[in-house]
């Protein structure tokens, strides 16, 4: 097997893509209607389902909310300036958690909330060999 997606559960799909375009240069790849999206970040993709449909199908979850801790998982987004994409992120309207920090290993790691709370980890990719 392999990772085809990425899904978060949002209260509004459409707002949220419009975030994920401003806030991370995001392109979205394929929308149907207001209940389900993707958006283009390679091989795997970060699909958006309007919460009130997927709840429609039985699945049980706890909501991400602003006004809430960020659920245990994260969106990690790799880009080779993480400061100013730190900094567009905020100015789109994150929330800032951690500003960019050198990591022992050699990474720029910082985190943001996106508009629906969910934890956004905006960091430079590992070099690996």
């Amino acid at each position: 097997m392999k990772l085809g997606y990425l899904i978060v559960y949002v209260r509004d799909v459409v707002a949220t893509v419009a975030f994920y375009e401003r806030a991370f240069g995001l392109v979205c790849r394929f929308r149907h209607e207001t209940q389900y999206a993707e958006m283009e970040t390679g091989t795997t993709a970060l699909a958006f389902v309007d919460e009130a449909f997927v709840a429609t199908s039985g699945v049980t979850f706890r909501l991400n909310r602003t006004t809430d801790t960020a659920a245990g998982v994260e969106i990690g987004l790799c880009a080779d300036d993480v400061n100013a994409a730190f900094d567009t992120a905020i100015a789109a309207g994150a929330t800032g958690v951690i500003a960019p920090q050198r990591k022992p290993w050699g990474q720029t790691v910082s985190y943001v909330r996106d508009c629906n709370g969910v934890l956004v980890e905006i960091c430079s990719p590992i070099a690996v060999g």
